[in-house]
C-alpha cells in the first residue's frame, strides 16, 4: 500500500513543472560546462607543454578551482535532469525510460571520477606535497592527471551519447514532442559516440563531430520550456492511456 501511495504521489506532479525543472537544469548545464571547459581549463592547459601548464594553473588557482566546482555542479544537475526526463517520458515506454535514465546517471558518475583528477592537480600545486617534489615530478604528475581527466571525460561522453540515442527514440514516439526533435537528439548522441570511439581507435583523428550535431540538445531545452508554457497534449488523455501511438486494429470481415 505504501508503494502505491508513493507512485500516486509522483504521478500527481505537474508535467509543466517537471518540464521547467528539466529545461532549467539543461540550460544551466549548457552555460556552466562551456565556461568551465573552454573559458578556463582550455586556456590554462597547454598540450605538450608541462612547464607552461603548471605555471598557468599555479597562477590561476582560484579560477581553476571554480571550474572544478562548476563541473561538479553540472554532475548534480545531470541527476536532476535524469529524474525529470524519466518522469516525462515513462508513459511512452516505462522500461526504456528507466534504462535511459540510468544511462544519464552513469555518465556523470564516470565524469565525477574523472573530475577528481583535476582536484588532485589543484591539491598538488596548492599544497605542501607539491612543494616537496622536484619541478619535473610535479609537471609529470600534473600532465598525467590531466590526461586521466580527458580520458574519463571521453568515456562519460560515450555513455551520454548512448543515453541521447535512447532519449531521442522516446521523444520520437511521444505525442508531446515533435518527431524531428527525436531524430535530432539521436544525431546528437551519435556525434558523442563518434567522438569517443574515434579518439580510442584513431588517436590522430582531430575532428569533433559533436560540435556540429548538438542542435537537438539545444532544441530540447527550447521545447521543454515551450511545453511548460503551452501544456502537454498527454494531459488530456484518459488515466492509464499512454502517449505512444497505437496500431490500428483490423476490421473484422463479415461472413
Amino acid at each position: 500500500m505504501q508503494t502505491t501511495r508513493l507512485g500516486s504521489r509522483t504521478s500527481d506532479l505537474s508535467p509543466r513543472l517537471v518540464a521547467v525543472v528539466a529545461g532549467a537544469g539543461l540550460l544551466l548545464m549548457a552555460v556552466l560546462a562551456p565556461i568551465a571547459h573552454f573559458g578556463v581549463l582550455q586556456n590554462l592547459v597547454v598540450p605538450g607543454d608541462a612547464t607552461l601548464t603548471v605555471e598557468n594553473i599555479s597562477g590561476s588557482e582560484g579560477p581553476f578551482r571554480l571550474a572544478i566546482a562548476a563541473l561538479l555542479v553540472v554532475t548534480f544537475l545531470d541527476i536532476l535532469v535524469a529524474w525529470a526526463l524519466y518522469h516525462l517520458l515513462r508513459p511512452v515506454n516505462a522500461s526504456l525510460a528507466l534504462l535511459v535514465g540510468w544511462l544519464r546517471l552513469a555518465a556523470p558518475a564516470v565524469f565525477a571520477v574523472a573530475l577528481a583528477n583535476l582536484l588532485d592537480v589543484a591539491q598538488l600545486l596548492g599544497g605542501a606535497d607539491g612543494a616537496a617534489l622536484a619541478p619535473a615530478q610535479v609537471q609529470a604528475q600534473v600532465m598525467a592527471s590531466i590526461a586521466s581527466f580527458n580520458s574519463g571525460w571521453d568515456m562519460s561522453l560515450a555513455i551520454f551519447g548512448l543515453h541521447l540515442v535512447g532519449l531521442g527514440y522516446l521523444l520520437f514516439r511521444s505525442a508531446d514532442f515533435p518527431r524531428f526533435l527525436g531524430v535530432l537528439v539521436v544525431i546528437a548522441g551519435g556525434g558523442y559516440l563518434a567522438d569517443s570511439f574515434t579518439r580510442i581507435l584513431v588517436p590522430e583523428f582531430v575532428f569533433t563531430f559533436s560540435l556540429f550535431t548538438f542542435v537537438g540538445e539545444a532544441l530540447l531545452i527550447v521545447w521543454l520550456f515551450w511545453r511548460a508554457a503551452r501544456g502537454f497534449p498527454s494531459e488530456s488523455l484518459a488515466p492509464g492511456q499512454t502517449t505512444e501511438p497505437r496500431l490500428a486494429q483490423p476490421t473484422p470481415v463479415a461472413s
